[in-house]
């Protein structure tokens, strides 16, 4: 059904708003900066009568989606602008004084998962601290979290396992608009931002993406459709370990294998464990890409049956614990990649309770009690700072 919601992006050109006004602005942004029109925010703030757009920002995946997950890459120049896009995902993960020196408002406009590891949220919260920093306003225009603004889910991040995949001490799934959680760590962390946030209109917390009547544009390479966004939350665990999350087949994160996976007795397992909402299904796939690449693997497909039921965090833990227990042997956990370094699952987690107890049954029951617990204090705690 079309709801009508209309996204920051989309009000932008009728504001009249004391950041925009007069002002030099810088935008960070990607292809899911799009109006519901069609018009992209590159398009609609080199538009802007009162302002003058002078500098682009791109995050991971590049300006216009064109990069796989992990790849860095330098700054550029926009063929049909002329101005500088300064890359975020390189040698400088945040802004510095010279890209924002020629800017006086940076917009922020991409499409975020609700997920804690998806990293435009760091590249937001990172913007964020380099604005309050360097003397500059930032204005977000808010997007729909496309799993709804009414549930949080999995435990906070640990102080010390922060990162590009855990920017701040918050559950895995926020519950949260981008546009929400800059407002709530600027106050938090006492930043001093000057900040605002061009809210969205017709959106109710209860609405998934789907009910929005806005167009989806691929967020990243491997989140093609939200069908893979609601299981992204629990199924990027196993970015962490030595099976394949989906990357290089047609349903990444949907569906994870291995090739000495037993994905029949694993479907069994988890459809056994009674878990709300999916339903898991035995599947091979050969990765084009990516982790086994060329190889055929056994694995299982996530089926969401009730969106409203499903868990994705839990479901995902409960997936890696059955991985564990069917095949001690041939599991591992990807290690550092230098000596000193953490961890992968490690900073998806938040902390090393995954890592250590998840083999065990009373660990994975420990872990969920605990992430549940987290995250109804995190519903509480981010109370003030709701905006629908």
């Amino acid at each position: 059904m079309s709801a009508g919601v209309r996204s920051g992006a989309d009000r932008l050109h009728t504001m009249k708003h004391p950041l925009l006004t007069g002002r030099r602005i810088g935008l960070v942004t990607n292809p899911t900066g799009i109006t519901a029109d069609f018009r992209t925010t590159v398009e609609v703030c080199a538009s802007l009568r009162d302002s003058q757009l002078t500098a682009l920002y791109a995050c991971e995946h590049g300006l216009y989606g064109q990069r796989q997950a992990g790849v860095l890459f330098e700054d550029e120049t926009d063929p049909e602008l002329g101005i500088p896009v300064y890359s975020l995902y390189g040698k400088h993960k945040r802004p510095t004084a010279e890209m924002l020196q020629n800017v006086d408002t940076v917009l922020f406009d991409i499409q975020d998962l609700g997920i804690r590891f998806y990293t435009y949220l760091s590249t937001l919260l990172y913007t964020l601290e380099a604005c309050a920093e360097h003397g500059k306003s930032l204005l977000v225009l808010d997007r729909p979290n496309p799993l709804g603004g009414s549930i949080a889910e999995g435990g906070m991040l640990k102080p010390g396992y922060e990162s590009m995949v855990g920017a701040w001490q918050m559950p895995i799934r926020s519950g949260m608009t981008l546009g929400e959680l800059a407002l709530m760590v600027n106050d938090v962390k006492g930043l001093r931002c000057d900040i605002d946030v061009i809210r969205l209109e017709g959106w109710d917390r209860r609405m998934e993406f789907t009910d929005t009547g806005l167009p989806w544009m691929v967020p990243s390479p491997n989140i093609p459709t939200i069908d893979s966004a609601r299981v992204y939350g629990g199924t990027c665990f196993f970015e962490g370990t030595n099976l394949s999350e989906g990357r290089g087949t047609t349903r990444p994160f949907e569906w994870i294998g291995a090739p000495w996976l037993h994905g029949a007795e694993l479907a069994k397992r988890m459809n056994a464990s009674g878990l709300p909402g999916v339903h898991v299904h035995p599947v091979y796939a050969t990765p084009a890409f990516s982790k086994h690449q060329g190889q055929l693997c056994s694995g299982v497909r996530l089926f969401v049956t009730d969106q409203e039921q499903f868990q994705p965090v839990n479901t995902g833990l409960r997936l890696l614990h059955e991985v564990i227990s069917l095949h001690p042997d041939s599991f591992e956990w990807l290690t550092p990649p230098k000596e000193g370094s953490r961890y992968f699952i490690d900073l998806l987690t938040g902390g090393t309770d995954v890592r250590m107890t998840l083999a065990d049954s009373e660990g994975l029951r420990s872990i969920t009690r605990n992430w549940q617990e987290e995250a109804e204090a995190w519903k509480t705690q981010r109370k003030p700072y709701l905006l629908y």
